[in-house]
């Protein structure tokens, strides 16, 4: 009988030969009873002695919806169709920086997220945010995501902002563009995605397998280097910029801790304990026959 043991842990086969007792070493088997199982032995041989543990092929997107994704899909949906009943809602909801600094519609930074401009935008963001989301949500859990995607749209929204404001002719003609779309959040979304799986790859286009840090390197890149060149293109780069940096500026710790209810719950103890505390007389130790000392 011979044993032999696969690596990994798998288990050992046996090749037994008949007639022949267990613990028989191979030298004190028969010469006749070797040939009778040459042939075994010859198809045991071509056969493939390792599992192949590698999975192959691709899988396209992360499977079901999750709570969030789901409803923020439907909500860019139901807002899409509402635009396409009222056109004149994208000028009211999109984000135009003269309208937020002259006439005080600071809605604009939020609603612009749930709007787009036709079926390619919006198809292709909700795409991604199912494809990139979903996963995320599943990591942090639904109110993380929840605020995660806000931030960084909002942040995104403000970014373009803060840029329509620089006294540049190339950043003027922001000041009375029209932002709309949630590409802000989805870059934020990528670029979470980038820091959690950086080795993950996909198809970039649907033509090129890239890792997913190398994707956000490039588009980080395109975003920047078209925010500077010209905003003529109808795209809002300085949004997607925005969505990135505030998205890495929120991971790495750069995320507010201040919770409002819960700083007002501590000043509120903190104010009852130096009440108190004033009721009380601190004396230092002393020796216990000291006449001075008081004793409570």
């Amino acid at each position: 009988m011979i044993h032999s043991r696969q690596p990994n842990d798998c288990a050992p086969f046996v090749i037994a030969f008949p007639g022949v007792r267990a613990g028989t070493h191979v030298a004190q088997v028969p010469t006749r009873r070797l040939w009778y199982d040459s042939e075994i032995l010859r198809q045991l041989s071509a056969m493939p002695r390792y599992p192949s543990t590698r999975s192959i092929g691709a899988s396209f997107g992360p499977g079901p919806l999750t709570p969030a994704v789901k409803w923020l899909i439907i909500a860019n949906v139901a807002m899409y169709i509402v635009t396409l009943v009222a056109p004149s809602l994208r000028v009211t909801l999109g984000l135009i920086p003269s309208a937020v600094i002259e006439h005080f519609r600071w809605w604009q930074l939020v609603t612009y997220m749930f709007l787009h401009a036709d079926v390619f935008h919006i198809l292709f963001n909700m795409l991604a945010l199912w494809m990139f989301g979903v996963e995320l949500e599943r990591l942090w859990g639904t109110p993380f995501f929840l605020r995660y995607y806000a931030i960084t749209g909002i942040g995104a929204g403000a970014s373009t902002l803060l840029v329509s404001l620089l006294p540049f002719a190339i950043t003027a003609p922001a000041y009375y563009a029209v932002t709309i779309g949630a590409s802000g959040s989805i870059y934020g979304l990528l670029l979470a995605y980038a820091l959690y799986f950086p080795h993950r790859e996909i198809y970039m286009y649907f033509l090129f397998r890239v890792p997913v840090r190398i994707f956000v390197i490039i588009v980080g890149a395109i975003a920047l280097l078209s925010s500077i060149s010209s905003q003529r293109s109808g795209i809002a780069h300085f949004a997607h910029l925005g969505g990135l940096v505030v998205g890495y500026l929120y991971l790495k710790g750069g995320r507010p801790r201040f919770h409002p209810i819960a700083e007002l719950k501590y000043r509120y103890l903190k104010w009852k304990i130096n009440r108190v505390r004033k009721r009380f007389d601190v004396y230092s130790g002393g020796r216990a026959d000291d006449v001075n000392r008081r004793v409570h």
